[in-house]
This record gives structure tokens, C-alpha cells and sequence, in this order.
């Protein structure tokens, strides 16, 4: 018949979702930029838009966005439309995204480099500033960085260990267990690094260490925030029974971004921590 499927892929179905994710993201970021600068005059001063609500409101839009449409993908993933065609689109797809996520801390990385190799001063280019700027006193990389960096690597490792079981159809049902303590010391790795922002003795304005210092470990920590509540996700997932040994793609991404998140503190805390502090 000319409506039977005949085909590998997968049509998706009209969705709310994109639309609504957008409205979402632009109405997010537009109140980060009110909430920042105090307060925003539009429609010819009609209106006057002040404080966090309107990135509340964003925010909160943006978790439902990811509710509704992960959702979506998943239900889609139980009723059988992922095909083999289908997981390998996904895959590349997950790959493309962590190279673009490799490219965003590069920028952070290049920044910092410049600013360490290259410091300036009020003087230059007569006279070359110092690298930490004077004044500027920065932390100890062998105490927490160091337990922090140990912290990461064992969640790593616990997430590696689900992911050897549910390859090897869960025997003992080591992938519940090592994605729960993956996700926990996931938590206690956040916590040190709030830690360690609270007893900075430097701060994120007037002064590109502090400025540089803060963007590429404060976007770290957003995307271990983010990587925790994606392998939380996996471990509900796993209680329900919806990954197999050979359809589990929602796992294997958690385990990418996790691990791409551990090797980018890797080269954060050789960078910024041991060399550049």
C-alpha cells in the first residue's frame, strides 16, 4: 500500500517542541541580559523589564521543553521506531554535538592562554604585565582541585562499570549501582567546586584571571550539573527496564558527555590549576 512504511528511517510526527524550545531559549537569555543589566526599557519605553523573573520564566520553559520533547524520544525509542538506521543517525548526531562542545571550551581555553602568555598591563606594549595579575592569590591545585579531579575520574569509572554491565546483559545489576554512585559523586564534585568558588580570593569583575578563571570552570560546572541529571535520567530508565544490550543509545550519549566532561577538567586543571595558577 502507498502509506505502508517500507523503509529504515524514522518520520517524525508534527511537534510543538523545536518551536516551543526557542521561544524558550531566546525569552531565557533575553532575561539573563535584563537581570544583568539592572533593568531594560522596550516598546519605546512602554515597558520596563527589572530583575531575575523573566529568566525564571525562560528557565523554567526550557525544563519543560526538555521534559516534553526527551520525552517524546523516548516514547518513540519504547514503540520500536529506532531502528539500527536510525541509532547510528543518533550516534553521529551525538558526536557532531561534542565536537561542537569542544569547540565552545576551546574559546576558553585560547582566551586564557593569551591572556597568561601575553599579559598586559596598563603600560604595554612598553612594558609586559604578570601572569597571575598582581594581587591576585590562586588556589593550591594539589588540595581540592586535586580531590576534585580524583572525584570526577571515579565517577567516570563507576559510569564505564554500568555501562561494561548492561553491554554484558547486567548479571548482578552493577549498572543500577554504578550509575547511582556516577551521579553521586557527580553531586559531591559540584559541591566542592561551589566550595571552592566561596573561598576565592579573587572574583569574576576586574580582572581577566578572575573573569577567565570563572567562564571556563563555571561552564564546566553547568555541564556536570547537566551531565548528572542526564545519567540520573539513565538510572530511571534502567529501573524501568528500558535499555537492552543492543538498544541502549540514550545511554551510550550520557557516557559520551560524561566522559567528554571529564576530559575537559582534565585539561582544565593542568591549564588553569597547575600551569596557569
Amino acid at each position: 500500500m502507498a502509506h505502508e512504511k517500507n523503509h529504515d528511517y524514522h518520520i517524525l510526527n508534527p511537534s510543538i517542541w523545536p518551536f516551543f524550545g526557542a521561544l524558550s531559549g531566546f525569552i531565557m537569555l533575553f532575561g539573563a541580559v535584563v537581570w544583568m543589566a539592572g533593568s531594560m526599557s522596550i516598546l519605546f519605553g512602554a515597558i520596563t523589564l527589572s530583575g531575575p523573573w523573566l529568566f525564571l520564566l525562560g528557565f523554567a520553559m526550557t525544563l519543560v521543553t526538555m521534559y516534553g520533547w526527551w520525552g517524546e524520544t523516548i516514547s518513540e525509542n519504547i514503540a520500536g521506531d529506532h531502528t539500527p538506521v536510525v541509532r547510528i543517525g543518533l550516534r553521529y548526531g551525538f558526536i557532531m554535538f561534542i565536537m561542537s562542545e569542544v569547540m565552545f571550551f576551546a574559546a576558553w581555553f585560547w582566551t586564557f592562554f593569551k591572556h597568561a602568555m601575553y599579559p598586559m598591563s596598563p603600560e604595554s606594549p612598553a612594558v609586559d604585565g604578570v601572569w597571575p595579575p598582581a594581587g591576585i592569590e590562586t588556589f593550591d591545585p594539589f588540595h581540592l582541585p586535586l580531590i576534585n579531579t580524583l572525584i570526577l575520574l571515579c565517577s567516570g569509572c563507576a559510569c564505564t562499570w554500568a555501562h561494561h554491565a548492561l553491554v554484558h546483559n547486567d548479571p548482578r545489576g552493577d549498572i543500577k549501582t554504578g550509575l547511582l554512585e556516577s551521579v553521586l559523586l557527580g553531586v559531591v564534585f559540584t559541591y566542592f567546586q561551589g566550595y571552592e568558588y566561596s573561598h576565592a580570593a579573587f572574583g569574576f569583575s576586574g580582572n581577566i584571571y578572575g573573569a577567565s578563571f570563572f567562564m571556563a570552570t563555571g561552564f564546566h560546572g553547568a555541564h556536570v550539573i547537566i551531565g548528572t541529571i542526564f545519567l540520573f535520567v539513565c538510572y530511571l530508565r534502567v529501573r524501568r527496564g528500558h535499555f537492552t544490550a543492543e538498544n541502549h543509545v540514550g545511554f551510550e550519549a550520557a557516557a559520551w558527555y560524561w566522559h567528554f566532561v571529564d576530559v575537559v577538567w582534565l585539561f582544565l586543571f593542568a591549564a588553569i590549576y597547575v600551569w596557569g595558577g
